[in-house]
Formats: structure tokens, sequence, C-alpha cells
């Protein structure tokens, strides 16, 4: 199927609810009022009850009981909740499909999105965004399952969903990868422009013009996370290190190696969203 037709097919996008495509669009927009999103938030009844168990996790260590959505914000901020229930919005967008372990996809993309976080911390870029985008990086592959099912269980067959040589795969098969799809979708979506740049180059960072640093993080991030799903040894993950990805970063190979916490400790207290 090529490209446009995916698009048009009915099951293809999830919808997600107006106040999530909202907190979207005030990504593009500096008079946003966060007063008026707070109270749009508080009417979703599904979308509140999630931010506020979230806001209560061990992940955010907030000192006193979050009750209420302006309580969230105030604590939180207005960026971190934004990424919360955009976040939520997204995982809460696709129903079960056929040959895709949803919980897996969803536990992978979200350590993605930790240990996007965590890297991008360390070279002083912007945190939200990185877990924001790490956690959406491989939505393509559920578009792909959703809009083509058939076609694409046949590539499943040869490689799974977290086998890194997926985007070959679906490279050769339809002249397009889930990178290409996911970042048509954040354009659909209106995410600003740099979502869309960044899902499109995260499979190999060194082809990119100008070299991006966040496609950067999200490769690595995408890497560890993805490993962590195959149980690799310590002698596996010192083989398949992207050294060349994180030289250019700036990065020494120790950082992700063996200083970085452990993804359970980074990734505590956020199940809430995948479930």
């Amino acid at each position: 199927m090529n490209f446009d037709a995916l698009f048009q097919q009915q099951n293809a996008l999830p919808t997600i609810p107006k106040v999530v495509q909202e907190l979207i669009d005030s990504f593009n927009n500096d008079n946003v009022s966060i007063e008026e999103i707070a109270k749009k938030l508080a009417a979703d009844q599904v979308l509140s009850a999630k931010l506020l168990r979230l806001a209560n996790s061990s992940y955010y260590h907030a000192s006193r009981s979050v009750g209420t959505v302006d309580d969230a914000v105030l604590m939180l901020g207005f960026m971190t909740v934004r990424t919360l229930v955009i976040s939520s919005g997204l995982t809460g967008g696709f129903k079960a499909m056929p040959g895709v372990d949803l919980k897996q996809f969803w536990r992978y993309s979200m350590h993605t999105a930790v240990i996007a976080k965590w890297l991008a911390k360390q070279i002083h870029g912007n945190s939200d965004f990185a877990f924001t985008v790490g956690l959406m990086h491989a939505i393509g592959q559920l578009v792909m399952h959703a809009g083509m099912p058939e076609q694409t269980l046949q590539i499943d067959k040869i490689a799974g969903p977290l086998d890194s040589r997926r985007l070959g795969v679906e490279r050769t098969s339809f002249g397009y990868d889930f990178s290409d799809v996911g970042a048509e979708l954040a354009k659909r979506w209106r995410f600003p422009d740099n979502f869309a740049t960044v899902i499109k180059s995260f499979p190999d960072p060194l082809q990119s013009e100008p070299f991006d640093a966040m496609a950067a993080v999200i490769h690595l991030a995408a890497w560890r996370a993805r490993v962590e799903e195959s149980s690799y040894s310590k002698e596996e993950l010192e083989a398949t290190f992207p050294g060349d990805v994180a030289m250019k970063l700036g990065i020494k190979p120790e950082l992700l190696l063996s200083d970085m916490p452990p993804i359970a400790e980074l990734a505590a207290g956020l199940d809430d969203l995948i479930n």
C-alpha cells in the first residue's frame, strides 16, 4: 500500500480526545490560556483521573497529595502536565490490534521516553520534548498495523516490531518505514515541526543535515530500550552500542553502558501511562 493510501484508511488514524489536541496546539500558541485548558482537562474524567494518578506516583515525588488538575499544574508545571496528558492520550488512542503486543510496545516506548529524558538532561537538552517524542518515535508501527494489517503481519514474520532490521524490511517492502509514518502522523496532529523532523531522522541521525542532537538522543534511547526488552548481556550491549552516534553527540559510552540508573528506576511510577 502506498504512503498516501495508508493515511486514507479509516482505521489507520487513532482518535485522540479534543483536549489532547488542544494541548498539542498549545505548543504553537504563545497566548495559550492554561486555566482554560485545565478547566477542560478537569471535565474529562478519564484523562484527569490518569493525570492525578501519575502526579501522585513515585516518579514525581510530589511533596503533598495532588487532588485536582489545578494542583497538578501548580506542582508539576504546565509543560510536565502537557507531556503527561498528551502521552496518555497517545497510548489510549490505539485499541487492541492483531499481531501487536500493545503492552510490550508501550513498555518499550515508555522506556525509550524515560531514557531519552534522562539523556537529554545530561546534554542540557529539552527533557519534556525528549520524553514525548521518545514515547511517539515508533507510533508509525501502530498506524501501519491498523491501516494495512495483512501486509504488516507479513513483515512481522521477517522482523518483529522490536527487531533492529525492522525499518529496513519495511523500506524494502513498501518504500517507506514506520519513522516516515510517525513523522506524517505528527504533522497531521499538528505537533510542532521539530517532532516530525526528529521522528523521521532518529533511525539514522548521522545522515541528517544539519545534525539533529535530539534525533541522536532518541536513536540511543531506542537502542537501549530495545536491548532491555531482549535481555542482552553486558558483552552484547557493548557489541551493539551505537558508538558513532554517541561520539557525534559528545557522550562517552559509559554514560549509557554503566552510569545510567536502572530503567526500572527511571520509569518507576509511570506504569499507569501504559495501562
